[in-house]
């Protein structure tokens, strides 16, 4: 379940229909490699609504709050402003296989290709996972394609597979928020790859969790990892405004209990579906929010970060591998917690 399912109420916005990237029109698929004792990795794939992203290139930046990651196209994106592939996740020595593979994937669309840039995100399972052995193929990457979908799994799936955070198991979270500007509504939606944080630092809803649990079993390499974030919206923006918007994910991140330490590669990327770059040399009209109408989609999208963060971690289950273990975050303690903390609302559905 996620956290408005179980009573905890993160922020004042709404969220959308599927409470994730999904509610954008976002597909994601995954590939989920468990094999024998050691390999727990894999590899998660984001389908932004276009036929060739190529050819529908979104408005699009970056923001890096932390740079110890190694993601593949944020130079290309932050110099020209769009995206022309779609998004994928995995672990840190699995970036180049699948930015092969997504290379492949964009020819094959595009006989006449001769130059692309592949967006690829990481985080470093190395705790459960044996990143040496580079597990992750190109074929990998397509099943993830093809299992690309509005409904989608969270938790310890694809690229989230062997994530930890908070010294508990981590992985892939989501979530969106809903918002009125100037008599219209958009939305806002965030999709994390969670690998980060100190067991003492978890903070849920404005309640120190992680102190509460901090002699809860599991504990080990507090506070390195990293996390990946994926903003998207709806609402009209350039790339400069989407920039923007990148940064206010860290709010989000920051109200977790996320500190940017020194191992940890902060990153994210952000974009917007409400319309297209033409891919031909013709001049064309764009259309943009005022910069004084953003402040709302500012705090949505660190509302909805701060909750896909805890979904990542309310979804993941317990994984073992590579000689250590996970432990899934213990929900009946968690929403004892939250009860104590007067914290707890009527659950949703």
């Amino acid at each position: 379940m996620k956290a408005p399912e179980l009573g905890i109420k993160i922020g004042v916005y709404e969220h959308g229909k599927r409470n994730s990237i999904a509610d954008l029109g976002v597909k994601v698929g995954h590939a989920t490699l468990i094999e024998g004792e050691d390999v727990r990795t894999g590899v998660t794939v984001l389908l932004p609504p276009v036929k060739n992203p190529y050819k529908e290139r979104l408005f699009a930046s970056t923001f890096v709050m932390n740079g110890f990651s190694k993601p593949i196209g944020f130079v290309q994106v932050d110099e020209l402003g769009y995206i022309e592939t779609p998004i994928a996740l995995t672990n840190t020595l699995s970036v180049y296989t699948v930015a092969s593979a997504m290379v492949k994937h964009m020819i094959k669309l595009n006989p006449d290709l001769k130059s692309v840039s592949p967006l690829v995100m990481e985080c470093n399972d190395a705790y459960l996972n044996n990143v040496r052995k580079m597990a992750v193929r190109e074929e990998h990457y397509f099943e993830a394609l093809k299992n690309a979908s509005l409904d989608f799994e969270e938790g310890a799936v694809g690229a989230g597979t062997g994530m930890s955070a908070f010294e508990f198991k981590g992985g892939i979270g989501s979530s969106s928020r809903v918002v009125e500007i100037g008599g219209e509504s958009y939305t806002v939606a965030s999709l994390v790859l969670a690998n980060f944080g100190k067991r003492e630092d978890l903070t849920i809803a404005g309640v120190p969790v992680g102190l509460e649990l901090k002699d809860y079993p599991g504990r080990g390499t507090s506070g390195k990892g990293s996390i990946s974030m994926v903003v998207a919206t709806d609402a009209p923006l350039t790339a400069r405004q989407l920039k923007r918007l990148a940064k206010r994910a860290v709010v989000g991140l920051a109200r977790t209990g996320g500190y940017a330490y020194h191992g940890s590669g902060d990153v994210v990327l952000a974009f917007s579906t409400a319309q297209t770059v033409p891919f031909d040399k013709e001049p064309h009209p764009i259309s943009f929010l005022p910069d004084n109408a953003l402040s709302r989609l500012f705090k949505a999208t660190a509302e909805a970060t701060e909750e896909a963060i805890i979904n990542a971690l309310l979804q993941a289950k317990t994984v073992e591998g590579n000689g250590h273990v996970r432990y899934a975050l213990p929900v009946e303690k968690l929403l004892e917690i939250m009860e104590r903390y007067g914290r707890l609302e009527r659950r949703t559905r």
